[in-house]
């Protein structure tokens, strides 16, 4: 073979050449966001603070960070149906909020995924948030 034909060989090979893989990247985690209320309620109450929290620890939804949104619409029976698909969805963590209700379904369809609650009572496992002790406030 001579040098040319070995050249012109080798050009076309690189082309064919499968380029080298980069570092894959890990998956965006995904926080399902199961709440008691409707949207509009949450949305002037909570979502602001929560978003802006997830700022402050460098979390901004739509670049490194997703959330799957699940609105009960004051409907408790809506609840545990949303905790499952959010299961299944394999969500990241689960923040559930609106009262104990949501806190105490999304234990129930799992146990393996964190789950925060934001008020109410705190049943352990795999849930963590806070929780107003309203009785002692209103003794004193």
């Amino acid at each position: 073979m001579r040098r040319r034909e070995f050249i012109a060989l080798l050009g076309g090979a690189t082309v064919a050449w499968p380029v080298p893989a980069h570092a894959q990247q890990p998956p965006m985690p995904v926080i399902g966001y199961l709440s008691y209320t409707s949207a509009e309620d949450e949305a002037a109450a909570f979502l602001p603070a929560f978003r802006q929290g997830l700022r402050e620890i460098g979390y901004v939804e739509g670049q490194n960070v997703a959330i799957e949104y699940r609105w009960a619409e004051f409907q408790y029976e809506r609840l545990a149906p949303m905790a499952a698909d959010l299961v299944r969805h394999s969500v990241t963590a689960i923040a559930a909020l609106g009262g104990t209700p949501p806190a105490l379904v999304a234990k129930a369809a799992t146990s393996t995924i964190p789950i925060v609650f934001q008020v109410g009572i705190n049943p352990g496992g795999n849930l963590t948030g806070t929780t107003t002790l309203t009785l002692a406030v209103a003794s004193a």
